[in-house]
């Protein structure tokens, strides 16, 4: 078990994550011209129980401090399919960039949320 404190052991983790993903730069988004600013949605394909904030706020920290998350849900609150969880605004390059990587993060943790409450819930009054 690791003792580092749990944002330092979220913010290695993304900067590996991230330097898998993207390497040393992104070349689809090296094509956008660095002063478009974007918005975006990430929206739920499917019911689940969301968690995985901290990891997806700090992709963008780590790919730009100027990208603003706006959260509408919480980590562990129970969300209906096409659900907007979150919007983002702020530098396009850094949105693109990030975006593989926040979505792995919220689907895999927020997969493993789901399951656990499924679980919980079958065996509740054992």
């Amino acid at each position: 078990m690791s003792s580092e404190p749990p944002q330092q052991h979220i913010r290695r983790h993304v900067a590996a994550a991230l330097a898998e993903d993207i390497g040393s730069g992104d070349v689809t988004a090296a094509l956008i011209d660095p002063a478009v600013r974007v918005t975006a949605s990430i929206i739920s394909r499917e019911a689940a129980v969301l968690c995985g904030r901290a990891w997806a706020d700090e992709v963008f920290r780590q790919l730009d401090p100027g990208v603003r998350i706006e959260w509408h849900i919480q980590d562990g609150e129970k969300i209906p399919a096409k659900t907007i969880i979150c919007e983002l605004e702020g530098p396009a390059r850094a949105i693109l960039s990030g975006e593989r990587t926040a979505l792995n993060y919220l689907q895999c943790l927020s997969g493993t949320a789901t399951l656990a409450q499924q679980y919980t819930e079958a065996i509740s009054g054992t």
